[in-house]
């Protein structure tokens, strides 16, 4: 009883004599006593330093030993072995290898055991080594797709099994395409929905299931349309949102994590949920005394503003801007990072009244702080987030010269130190724009001193072999700074071929990144074009 409670002093348990004594009680023939001191072996695997200390004193092979035995033995033996290798993948391949792949084999049989228990444990433990150390037993595909069709069925068993599926259905699933395919065509999503919709579901229950169904609609948009369209009365859809305001920190995190897998489904979250209804109450996370929370709302709010309009200016009248702004000067460098992201998308593909009161309330000084945050992260969102603000209207790109053009001289020197896609992707961005927009990119890509012509820092990026995305950017760049239209353009070509540019274009026309070579054909063409001019 003791150790159901995270206060539990798990780390004492396992020091000098009382490790072994629990361990000498799995041995116990008093059947309760061996059932109770393997659960409490379970609950004491709270790290990997736990695991492996339970697994040096001989608790594996101990527990390994209860799987042959009565049904409340080899119970308590997966309920342990699950715990062991959760998360650990050196353990889960050494269970899976242990004496010739029998346990293992044992634990499989009982995926179709006649008792729901005992199949649940089995499919948790099962799902435990897959997560951990995929592909370290043969059959794995198959042994998974017959899991996943046990495990939906225990959805509906009533008492601690139908509880607990749920989140075991969410780790067979997680990152798994076909896998989730598979559990739409078991019905999960119809299942999973309709427990949604009970009144008074137990926390640990409600939690699972808004987990599984973020799993099950993080990729496909049939499994997005299934719970959003045919859900006619939007219960399902009112549980989602009502659990944001659940008790229980992982019930809110679970919610902000489903909302975010559904708003990936554009058409389908714009056309069933009211703004108000889903803005509203997501923005009030972002106040949550518990950053864990903060984090995930942060996350749904990227996905929720990347592509919603509406949803947009819903959040500007609520404040949420400002709060987002705010969570990217916090001292904690996930909610910088987070609400950097959000700020970001935000501005994606957004008109000049959205980013101009972005950029008043973020502050140049903000900005420029971001862009050299000490996380390597956050400056790749800052970078981002500039690369949007500046995409599109000449309005847009002439908003990086204010302040004495503090925010190009910082985007500037990042690339300086550091090769990054986001970072050119602003230059290229701004050489979209008028005449002085193009010499002011023009005067980083083709240096001039004193001395004469300096290294051109487009041809490091031009040359990097290892990152076919900054290859891109920077013909882009080169591509936008020589377009033939543009009045300054043989003149800027000339001087790019004087840096060595065009020799570099040469030497790419059969890059093995066909977006690369793809750019570089129309950038040649471009230099040939204006050449004879």
């Amino acid at each position: 009883m003791i150790f159901q409670s995270s206060l539990a002093p798990r780390s004492e348990m396992l020091v000098g004599q009382r490790m072994e004594l629990l361990l000498n009680l799995l041995n116990s023939s008093n059947e309760n006593v061996a059932e109770v001191a393997a659960h409490v072996l379970a609950r004491c695997c709270e790290s990997v330093e736990h695991q492996q200390a339970i697994v040096d004193a001989g608790g594996m092979q101990r527990l390994v030993t209860l799987l042959s035995g009565t049904i409340r033995r080899r119970e308590a033996a997966l309920d342990g072995l699950a715990a062991l290798v959760k998360n650990n993948p050196q353990l889960s391949l050494q269970l899976a290898a242990m004496e010739q792949g029998r346990p293992l084999a044992l634990i499989i049989k009982f995926v179709k055991d006649k008792i729901p228990r005992t199949r649940f444990l089995a499919c948790m433990c099962l799902a435990n080594i897959s997560r951990s150390c995929p592909f370290c037993y043969p059959q794995e595909w198959d042994i998974r797709t017959s899991m996943l069709a046990v495990i939906v069925k225990l959805l509906e068993e009533p008492g601690q099994v139908g509880e607990e599926s749920p989140i075991v259905l969410a780790d067979i699933v997680a990152n798994n395409e076909e896998l989730q395919r598979a559990a739409y065509k078991f019905d999960a999503i119809v299942k999973l929905s309709a427990l949604l919709q009970r009144e008074s579901l137990p926390t640990k229950q409600l939690e699972g299931i808004l987990m599984a169904l973020a799993e099950l609609c993080s990729r496909l948009e049939e499994s997005r349309r299934q719970l959003l369209d045919q859900d006619p009365g939007k219960n399902a859809q009112a549980a989602i949102i009502s659990a944001l305001s659940h008790p229980s920190e992982s019930v809110r995190v679970a919610s902000c994590t489903c909302i975010k897998s559904l708003s990936r489904s554009v058409k389908n979250l714009r056309t069933t949920l009211s703004d108000e209804r889903l803005v509203f109450p997501l923005f009030k996370l972002l106040d949550d005394p518990s950053p864990v929370v903060q984090v995930a709302a942060l996350s749904a709010v990227s996905n929720v503003v990347l592509d919603f309009t509406p949803h947009k200016s819903v959040f500007f009248q609520c404040g949420g801007v400002s709060q987002l702004i705010q969570l990217s000067r916090s001292m904690d460098p996930m909610l910088r990072l987070n609400a950097v992201w959000a700020l970001r998308n935000l501005l994606y593909l957004a008109d000049m009244a959205v980013k101009e009161k972005v950029i008043s309330e973020l502050t140049v000084s903000t900005l420029t702080s971001l862009i050299h945050d000490p996380e390597e992260m956050v400056q790749e969102q800052a970078l981002a987030f500039v690369r949007n603000l500046v995409y599109g209207s000449v309005d847009s790109v002439q908003q990086v010269f204010a302040e004495e053009s503090a925010i190009l001289i910082a985007v500037e020197r990042q690339l300086c130190i550091a090769c990054r896609p986001e970072g050119v992707y602003v230059l290229s961005n701004i050489a979209a724009g008028n005449e002085l927009h193009k010499e002011a990119v023009m005067s980083f890509v083709a240096p001039v001193s004193q001395e004469g012509r300096n290294p051109s820092p487009i041809l490091r990026f031009l040359q990097d072999m290892s990152n076919p995305q900054l290859r891109v950017a920077a013909v882009w760049c080169v591509m936008n700074l020589s377009y033939p239209d543009s009045p300054g353009a043989v003149t800027r070509v000339a001087r790019l071929r004087e840096s060595g540019i065009e020799q570099q274009l040469q030497k790419m026309v059969d890059d093995p990144c066909l977006d690369v070579k793809d750019r570089v054909k129309t950038a040649l063409e471009q230099f040939t074009g204006l050449a004879n001019v």
